[in-house]
């Protein structure tokens, strides 16, 4: 019974979504302020529906209720809670499930949080993200219905994937979604835009927060995914460039350009078109990442889907949603005139360099990532694309994006002083210049030497201009802190942010330019040298019982210079259902570094494979990506969001029947 219910549930709503989608749009030309309210309404019914079949699908996954399909072949009783949960996403039907329940979670939230919008515009909006409700909800109940039965009921289910069985899957997939989704309020507001022909300070300044949101969350959504294969997969890397990671990374190139892009409409009623377009492509890179990991055409742990005809309705909605939305833009584009004109020299134009330096990283991210796909359909021969070519060309477009991040802040809106910014950079400038040559003459190489001169320029660079905001003369402690609260919480997201990305280098480039990998066969009481660490194998025990698994379990002793530092028990693991191996890395970590071991098969001398790394500086990677997303939080603070702009008074007309 419970499954029907969610199944009917979806049915309702996607009637409710069709109207949501029509009426309140239709009557919006018209100024019907009563149907223009009905989205809202219509938007809470539809939460509340979606809301139900999910909750029926987690109630069936909790209760091991085999005679659903979906459950069957997912989930197993001797599974923990926690991945009967989790599970509930873990697969293409539950995870599309779970983007329609976070769209209508963000409609839910337009409705409730957007009161201060004008009445046409939310109504318009609304009705967009029901569009693309109503496309993902008939995707579900024609092609990927969850809640199939299935006759006769089995005694037990398949299992889920043991690389699944891990708690990065309660979090990963969610906060992903938050980020992929959430870019669906920002298109909806430019689609909603176009439609009203009016983008302005005001449009700008209510679409800032929603892509904030969506940004932060991916950027979390994307550091936990990277730490996830860090200690999962055993081959001691956070990124492969895997087409999969780089269909989250698209949209949050694209979301970054936005919100710096997002700023120069709010602040100087300029780069309208710019906006308007970012905001198109970033959802588009959200749907095309869908469909990449629905559509069977790629071969991927993160892969759900391998029927076709999938792929195909999800490629008439990435298709429907481009070239919908681009046709409209094209329309509109000639009306989209900036109001204000600033020098070359300017924070605008810093600003607009970032736009084109990022929307030329994420077109070469995708280049790399659908060319192989495009050689195979065209029978060019299979085609590898891998971290060499998108190492040799992402990195090169980053740096002047870095070196741009600590001398925009600092110039006037308009028209700025170059020479003047700087020249307040030049401790930033000392200090790189040192850290470079420092590196390089550590054997770092010319490139590590570089790109930590780099980190330090943005780093120095940032934290200078947060002293000149706060300490710009003698003061009284009752002055500074007076100040300390005056200034804008998005000036102190935006430090944190470019603090964190700053963080980030520096880990990628230790990791990178100094990383140590053993590789070998050992026996009991041998010890490998890794770095400036001794790795002894004390023992392997075997047939330890896990909830749904026997291990293998190695205890490693870690020492350095004959002092104990950790012990280590990396895990060799078999599943009951499906029976499928899996490692488990062991990572000890002091924050400059981990000591990172995997323990393999035994060999026939009784000694065991084992792969030993120290990575120095990869914690620096996840606290960084921490900090940028905390930054966009912070920002999402800032009191313009709550108090809005002043709108102009617009006569509504008569309503009409």
């Amino acid at each position: 019974m419970i499954p029907e219910i969610g199944h009917y549930a979806l049915i309702l709503a996607l009637f409710v979504a069709l109207t949501q989608a029509t009426f309140p749009m239709i009557r919006a030309a018209r100024g019907n302020r009563a149907w223009m309210d009905m989205a809202g309404t219509a938007s809470v019914a539809q939460f509340v529906l979606v809301t139900t079949a999910f909750g029926a699908l987690m109630w069936c996954y909790v209760t091991s209720d085999f005679s659903v399909l979906n459950v069957a072949q997912n989930s197993h009783t001797n599974k923990p809670l926690i991945y009967k949960i989790a599970g509930v996403w873990s697969n293409h039907e539950r995870s599309m499930l779970l983007w329609i329940f976070i769209l209508g979670l963000y409609g839910l939230a337009m409705s409730l949080f957007g009161g201060n919008l004008p009445p046409s515009l939310r109504a318009r909006a609304l009705s967009v993200q029901a569009m693309i409700s109503v496309g993902f909800i008939l995707f579900i109940l024609l092609t990927s219905n969850p809640f199939l039965r299935l006759d006769p009921v089995p005694t037990n289910g398949a299992g889920l994937n043991p690389l699944l069985q891990d708690p990065g899957l309660a979090f990963h997939p969610p906060f992903l979604y938050l980020g992929y989704v959430g870019f669906s309020m920002a298109f909806s507001f430019a689609i909603a835009a176009l439609i009203e022909g009016r983008v302005d300070a005001a449009w700008a300044r209510w679409v800032r927060p929603w892509t904030l949101v969506a940004w932060g969350f991916l950027t979390f959504g994307i550091a936990m995914g990277s730490w996830w294969a860090y200690y999962t997969l055993g081959w001691g890397g956070w990124w492969y460039w895997d087409p999969v990671e780089n269909a989250s990374f698209m949209p949050w190139l694209a979301g970054t350009a936005l919100l710096h892009s997002s700023l120069v409409v709010e602040r100087r009623d300029t780069l309208k078109a710019w906006t308007i377009l970012l905001t198109i492509v970033a959802f588009s890179f959200s749907l095309l990442g869908t469909f990449l990991v629905r559509s069977g055409v790629l071969t991927s742990v993160h892969s759900f889907a391998s029927d076709p005809s999938r792929g195909i309705f999800i490629l008439g909605l990435l298709v429907a949603a481009i070239g919908g939305s681009m046709v409209l833009f094209a329309i509109r584009a000639p009306s989209l005139k900036g109001g204000g004109l600033f020098a070359v020299a300017s924070r605008e134009s810093s600003l607009l360099l970032n736009n084109v330096l990022m929307s030329v990283a994420a077109g070469s991210v995708l280049l790399g990532t659908l060319y192989p796909l495009f050689a195979d359909v065209l029978k060019l021969g299979k085609v590898s694309v891998g971290p060499p070519f998108f190492n040799s060309v992402f990195v090169p477009l980053m740096v002047p994006v870095v070196i741009v991040m600590a001398i925009g802040p600092l110039l006037s809106w308009k028209r700025g002083d170059l020479k003047g910014a700087l020249r307040r950079l030049k401790p930033a400038a000392i200090a790189a210049a040192v850290t470079a040559i420092i590196t390089w003459s550590m054997s770092g190489g010319i490139g590590a030497g570089a790109a930590l001169g780099l980190a330090t320029w943005l780093f120095v660079g940032t934290m200078g201009e947060l002293a000149h905001r706060l300490f710009p003369m003698r003061m009284t402690a009752v002055d500074f802190l007076r100040r300390v609260i005056t200034i804008p919480r998005s000036f102190y997201g935006m430090t944190l942010a470019h603090l964190g990305v700053a963080l980030v280098i520096i880990g990628i480039t230790g990791s990178t330019a100094w990383k140590t990998e053993k590789v070998q066969v050992m026996h009991f009481g041998d010890t490998v040298k890794v770095a400036s660490y001794d790795l002894t194998l004390k023992g392997v025990e075997e047939g330890v019982k896990g909830p749904n698994y026997v291990a293998a379990r190695a205890t490693f002793l870690v020492t350095k210079n004959g002092t104990f530092v950790a012990e280590l028990h990396p895990e060799r693991r078999m599943y009951d259902m499906p029976p499928r191996p899996t490692t488990n890395a062991a990572i000890h970590t002091n924050v400059i570094g981990d000591i990172y071991a995997v323990i393999g098969d035994p060999d026939e001398s009784g000694g065991y494979v084992t792969r030993l790394y120290y990575n120095p500086l990869v914690p620096w990677i996840f606290i960084g990506a921490g900090i940028i997303a905390l930054g966009g939080l912070v920002s999402l603070t800032d009191r313009r969001y709550r108090i809005g702009v002043p709108l102009r008074k617009v006569a509504m007309q008569p309503p009409q029947s």
